[in-house]
């Protein structure tokens, strides 16, 4: 397949490096990325973009005209219903998998002064602000020798052209090679891609998509990508492999479902993220992955989480980038994977976030993966770096699905503890045993998947 990567070996002459958050910022309840990008000026015409580091922007802590409600068991739904309408809310949406209704506030009424009334109202339950989020075998693909360092490190001079050499340390991957060897990948099993979007016409995306997936912001039935990073994402978990064509995923022949849960921004707000996780999980998929993540504690998003894990599926997120804490909903230690980024040489990123719910680590430094041709433009390579912890969670969700296939019986706390209890100690020289900047280390899909390993 003639490709325009054949026109330059320096196809990686540019780097993204985003710093990708999950739900929320310090300012509060909404999804986001950060979207301040840097690109360098000395890139070539025919090369990758380069996007370097942001810094994170402040935004409003939570939507302005929404909030989030629930009653207590005892009151009935048309009786609750009712008085929401008695309220004078111009809308009323039901979220029934956790009784959560959204709703918007009455014209020329605050956020602050709604929940105050809700609150004083005994039948009332919880009412919060609906707070922002915010955006962590070998195969023949060509890119996979030379530039996926993530899946399998030979170790030496990686060179990703415009100056840019980072020395990479032998074996400082997840040992992907090996775990292919056993399992490549059930087509039944789907991973959910909760985030931007996804490109569903990318020559490396289009034969592992479900459906068109649903837009949570849009409220459509077409979760297209119209920013790059869920396409990014996807492509890392479950890239079309050994088709001669860009890069492999972890999950051979898993396959991806789309739910759009952040304007074209990066941006979301917690109840995008709610619907699209009970929306993925009543659509079938056994993974969801969470590449974005919020600062606040929030019971309703738990809820989700735990409906999800209730019925069967693996839920990941990205820990985040703040170092000082973990996101939200990585943090919900009992139903979710909170995941840390680590480098070309096993060494923990100095952005990824830390904290006692860290579980554990995967490569999240200047990752490869699909973006969409729009976004890098025309004749350019559809493929750029990213880092963040962003990068870093779906690694986890495509060696989850991997163990899924292989091991359908397993209830998703038996799937997480094969994840935890298999990683490499990567940082024990500093850290021994778990820790919470590693969790329980690097993931290592071949102790995790090969039954027996001859030494």
């Amino acid at each position: 397949m003639k490709t325009p990567f054949k026109r330059s070996l320096k196809v990686f002459a540019a780097l993204l490096v985003i710093l990708f958050f999950g739900l929320g910022t310090s300012d509060g309840g909404r999804v986001r990325q950060n979207k301040r990008i840097g690109r360098i000026s000395r890139r070539p015409a025919r090369d990758l973009r380069v996007e370097r580091p942001v810094v994170r922007r402040r935004t409003p802590r939570y939507a302005s005209d929404r909030v989030l409600v629930r009653f207590r068991p005892r009151v009935h739904r048309s009786y609750a219903e009712g008085l929401l309408r008695s309220y004078g809310f111009p809308s009323v949406r039901r979220i029934p998998a956790i009784g959560v209704y959204s709703v918007r506030t009455a014209p020329g009424v605050s956020v602050t002064e709604t929940l105050a009334m809700l609150r004083r109202n005994a039948d009332v339950e919880q009412a919060r602000p609906d707070y922002r989020t915010r955006l962590a075998d070998i195969p023949n693909d060509q890119y996979f020798a030379m530039f996926q360092y993530n899946l399998r490190n030979p170790g030496g001079i990686l060179d990703l052209g415009d100056d840019i050499q980072l020395q990479a340390k032998a074996n400082a991957d997840i040992k992907a090679s090996a775990a292919w060897d056993a399992v490549k990948g059930d087509p039944e099993v789907v991973i959910a891609v909760c985030d931007t979007g996804v490109d569903m016409t990318h020559p490396d995306l289009a034969a592992k998509i479900v459906s068109a997936g649903h837009d949570f912001a849009n409220d459509d039935d077409d979760a297209t990508d119209d920013h790059w990073h869920g396409t990014h994402v996807a492509g890392i978990a479950a890239a079309d492999t050994d088709n001669s064509t860009g890069i492999a995923g972890v999950a051979w022949k898993c396959r991806i479902l789309p739910v759009k849960v952040t304007d074209a921004t990066g941006d979301g707000y917690y109840s995008w993220v709610i619907d699209g996780i009970i929306w993925a999980t009543d659509e079938g998929a056994d993974v969801i992955n969470i590449s974005l993540g919020g600062d606040f504690d929030d019971p309703f998003l738990e809820d989700a989480c735990k409906y999800a894990h209730d019925h069967g599926v693996v839920v990941v997120a990205s820990a985040g980038n703040d170092t000082a804490y973990i996101n939200y909903p990585a943090a919900y230690d009992s139903y979710v994977l909170a995941v840390a980024a680590t480098d070309y040489s096993d060494e923990v990123a100095d952005f990824s976030s830390f904290g006692p719910e860290v579980d554990v680590a995967a490569p999240g430094v200047y990752i490869l993966g699909p973006a969409p041709q729009w976004y890098v433009g025309i004749g350019d390579p559809p493929y750029l770096f990213g880092s963040g912890t962003s990068m870093a969670a779906p690694h986890v969700s495509g060696m989850a699905a991997l163990i899924m296939s292989l091991k359908p019986e397993l209830k998703p706390a038996e799937v997480m503890k094969v994840i935890r209890y298999t990683a490499d100690d990567v940082n024990r020289a500093a850290y021994p045993g778990r820790d919470d900047h590693a969790g329980y280390g690097r993931i290592n899909m071949q102790r995790a998947l090969v039954p027996y390993i001859l030494k």
